[in-house]
């Protein structure tokens, strides 16, 4: 019977886990974290709510196997590639700082006003350690910043490496921090100095996993069954897990500096995504879900003092980042400044960790535990909704205005394919026409006129674009809109026309035709003579990029010297009106329309570096 109850308690978490993800985007509720969200649900499955899970080794054990990996991934977080190559210049039109000097100052500037903070919850009585809720207040959620600048494409811009960067430190110095913590005030956990050790044998393995990497032996048994990356992976994180309980440190700790030595050494993408598939896909779930059905919520309620300490934790959390993070203010609007103030307010991980570790060692009761979990969550929910909602990009970095005249299933697959961080996209429709089914008002600008005549569409400010593109179900509507928007002057005009009649009177005009019969051959015979190259064409990793060359830094510099970035690679250089097939000597000029490929992540990164001017 007991064996039973087991299935069934990790049956209703693996569930739960399971469930929690649809739910969320069948609601569209995609601005609270997935992570959050798992916690909330196992507080409805748990003793807070309906009490359905109870604990037992299976899964107690995938719950630490969960945590574990999640601190190991943490320290995978730390990307210092992003790093490596900084721009050599800062904007013209506006200088920025330079983040590597800024980031260390505001930490330091947070965790010196945290540890200020944290006497305030001495003195009321809250806890006797101000150490320790120095930890608590300082420590920032990477799991919640990188996702977030990754969604808005801020990873290569400087004010995004800024906030990335207090991110990392924050972690860093918070993780070592608690480590010290711990092996200060839990008597049997040994010297401090034995945290040297730890570390010096992380140092032993990343030599060790340097050497062996680029050993061509290795290379073949990193495919098929092997696959002995992985098992490299999981080796070290367990080896120094093992390792850090022997010096008298934490597990988390040597899961974090695993997850921090696998980044150093810089794997490649497929064993990162293997390595994420399986953490969030499986083990971290659980413990999410895990703490969320442990937490008591309904003694919180039972204890006045405690309801009272959880507003004044946020309130700690937001000024310990809004007033040191304001030095950015020099550089950036008050508004972007805020923004990315609330975005570092997001913790969460090692709030969990630091409060377990505190609770087993005597220092707060469960109680207490359950606040600071809830205000973590809290914290988590509200900074990635109100930087989203306050951050808006330098004007040096608009859009391109696009106007699609016509909504239907191809211009709506289009607008969906856009980066909406690059692109303005509004669609012009008629008729509603099942909007509601497709969710598309949630998603785009639809405006809906009477008529597509040049007057609605001229009132309606379709032509005030940078690309107007004429794809209604009639072709003389098609060519009408077309010519309407030329005389507008507007730079470029896409129109759907497949009457040879109708295609001679705009090719006459100098306007860009598409014909959708004459693509579906095309591609069609591409795949049968060439597959490979007709995948390649609809590949949204492999497919080809237009990236202009304005940046006046690389003016000149052959592309043997360019510093690359990842696996973008440069196919064509389109030069006034010739192209040339680029190699190592081709030298970069102001100008250039360069074609490439690449994974969407890198092209963007180079489209970042090279655009700008």
């Amino acid at each position: 019977m007991a064996e039973q109850s087991s299935l069934t308690s990790l049956l209703i978490v693996v569930v739960a886990a399971f469930l929690t993800p649809i739910v969320l985007n069948r609601l569209r509720l995609q601005v609270i974290p997935v992570v959050v969200a798992e916690i909330l649900v196992g507080i409805v499955i748990g003793k807070t709510g309906f009490d359905l899970v109870q604990p037992d080794m299976w899964i107690e054990t995938l719950s630490t196997l969960g945590f574990l990996f999640l601190m190991f991934l943490s320290g995978l977080e730390i990307d210092f590639s992003m790093f490596a190559n900084q721009p050599k210049a800062a904007s013209k039109q506006r200088k920025e700082p330079n983040p590597f000097i800024v980031a260390p100052l505001i930490f330091v500037a947070i965790f010196a006003l945290s540890y200020g903070l944290s006497y305030l919850f001495v003195v009321l009585g809250y806890i006797d350690n101000a150490f320790f809720m120095t930890l608590i207040i300082s420590t920032i959620s990477l799991g919640v910043v990188v996702p977030t600048l990754k969604d808005t494409n801020l990873m290569e811009t400087t004010i995004g490496q800024a906030i990335l960067l207090i991110a990392v430190i924050a972690d860093l110095a918070t993780m070592i921090l608690l480590a010290v913590f711990v092996s200060l005030y839990e008597p049997e956990h040994g010297s401090t100095w034995l945290l040297l050790g730890l570390f010096a044998c992380g140092v032993v393995f990343y030599f060790v996993g340097k050497h062996f990497k680029r050993r061509s032996f290795v290379e073949t048994m990193a495919k098929g069954t092997v696959q002995i990356g992985t098992r490299a992976v999981f080796t070290l994180m367990i080896v120094l897990v093992a390792l850090s309980e022997t010096f008298g440190a934490e597990n988390i700790l040597g899961a974090f500096l695993a997850g921090v030595l696998v980044s150093l050494l810089s794997p490649n993408k497929e064993l990162r995504h293997q390595l994420d598939s399986f953490g969030y896909g499986f083990l971290i779930p659980i413990f999410f879900v895990m703490v969320g059905v442990d937490l008591n919520l309904r003694s919180l309620i039972t204890e006045p003092t405690i309801l009272m300490m959880i507003p004044l934790l946020f309130l700690a959390l937001v000024v310990s980042k809004v007033v040191p993070v304001f030095l950015l203010r020099i550089w950036y609007d008050t508004k972007m400044t805020l923004a990315a103030s609330f975005l570092l307010v997001s913790t969460l991980s090692l709030v969990i960790a630091a409060a377990a570790i505190a609770k087993r060692i005597g220092m707060i009761d469960e109680t207490m535990e359950g606040a600071l979990v809830l205000v973590a969550v809290l914290s988590s929910i509200v900074s990635p909704i109100l930087f989203k909602k306050w951050f808006v990009r330098p004007k040096d970095e608009g859009k391109i205005d696009v106007s699609l005249i016509g909504v239907n299933q191809f211009t709506l697959a289009a607008a969906r394919e856009l980066d909406l961080h690059r692109y303005d996209v509004r669609l012009f429709h008629t008729k509603r026409e099942d909007m509601e089914r497709t969710g598309a008002d949630d998603v785009f600008s639809i405006v809906h006129i009477a008529d597509y005549t040049k007057e609605t569409l001229e009132e309606q400010g379709a032509f005030a674009a940078d690309i107007v593109v004429a794809w209604t179900g009639n072709e003389k509507v098609n060519a009408d809109v077309a010519l309407a928007a030329k005389e507008q002057g507007v730079g470029r005009i896409l129109v759907l026309a497949e009457s040879p009649k109708q295609v001679e009177r705009l090719n006459d005009e100098g306007i860009e035709v598409l014909s959708v019969l004459r693509s579906t051959s095309s591609m069609l015979r591409a795949s049968i003579e060439s597959p490979r190259v007709a995948r390649m064409m609809i590949n949204k990793d492999t497919t080809l990029h237009e990236v202009a060359m304005n940046n006046p830094d690389y003016d000149g510099i052959p592309l043997r010297r360019f510093p690359f970035m990842g696996d973008c690679i440069i196919v064509r250089i389109f030069r006034e009106n010739e192209f040339i097939v680029p190699h190592g000597d081709t030298e970069l000029q102001k100008g250039d329309r360069l074609i490439v490929t690449g994974s969407g992540e890198y092209v963007e990164q180079l489209r970042h570096r090279l655009e700008k001017a």
